[in-house]
């Protein structure tokens, strides 16, 4: 069965450095946004409020908890909806999205729950080239879910796409996943994309530095997360999962020019 519409969500909190390029790459892709500011002090909200302004079908908005932006994919929940996570670090190829919607969009993914595609997660980027470590062998971080797929995702889910615990539909289970970057090659996939974790994300930030603690690091431990982020400040080793995740494999080089000049 077809679906009726691709959804794309942003979760973002200081990340005006790529977020313009993030969401102007998945635009084509996606038929309405849902965009979600978490206490920047950068320009991060300004970009999704022009964004928001000049696309039409998007919404930008404050919140004041992260799990915000996931109690908002819940009326999609049986839905045929197709939900893209788009974060602000990660900028996707234009041309492969291109290529993808029509598939997704007629039906060829509705047996999955889940797609995951490639991913390059960078520790450089400029001068036409993005250097870093690939997904595969790393761990990759597209996040593109069948809504069709479940009929409730209850649970504690700190952001969205994130936590909790589905209930599925028959015929569908977490294990549900189409696998692309199983498929194909990082030059011919259809999904993939830079992920900038590494790299400088805010104009806040003087130079690149240890990448910074994910949602879950600073929300899902006994601490809250205000006194978690502040130990984050004085004691910068940076996100443990990401370096134990994200840094896998041999350090390779791609060219940037299908993700920043298309």
């Amino acid at each position: 069965m077809a679906a009726d519409e691709i959804v794309g969500i942003t979760l973002a909190r200081d990340e005006d450095r790529f977020l313009g390029r993030a969401l102007a790459n998945a635009s084509a892709f996606c038929d309405r946004f849902l965009l979600f500011d978490h206490g920047s002090r950068d320009g991060t909200y300004g970009i999704m409020e022009a964004f928001a302004r000049g696309r039409g079908a998007a919404e930008a908005r404050r919140i004041g908890h992260p799990r915000e932006s996931h109690e908002a994919l819940l009326p999609f929940c049986g839905k045929r909806v197709w939900v893209f996570g788009v974060d602000g670090d990660e900028v996707y190829d234009p041309a492969g999205l291109a290529a993808l919607r029509p598939r997704l969009l007629g039906g060829e993914f509705d047996a999955s729950w889940m797609v995951m595609g490639h991913c390059l997660h960078c520790e450089e980027n400029g001068d036409g080239k993005a250097a870093g470590f690939l997904a595969p062998p790393s761990r990759s971080i597209t996040k593109l879910y069948n809504f069709a797929a479940i009929d409730a995702w209850p649970g504690v889910s700190t952001e969205r796409l994130h936590g909790g615990a589905p209930v599925f539909r028959p015929g569908f289970s977490a294990s549900s996943k189409r696998l692309l970057f199983a498929e194909s090659g990082w030059d011919d996939s259809p999904l993939r994309c830079l992920h900038l974790c590494f790299c400088r994300r805010s104009s806040l930030q003087p130079q690149a530095g240890p990448a910074r603690p994910n949602i879950d690091e600073l929300y899902n431990r006994r601490l809250p997360a205000v006194v978690n982020r502040l130990l984050a400040r004085l004691f910068p080793g940076g996100s443990r999962w990401k370096r134990e995740r994200y840094r896998r494999g041999p350090r390779q080089s791609v060219a940037d020019t299908p993700f920043f000049h298309p």
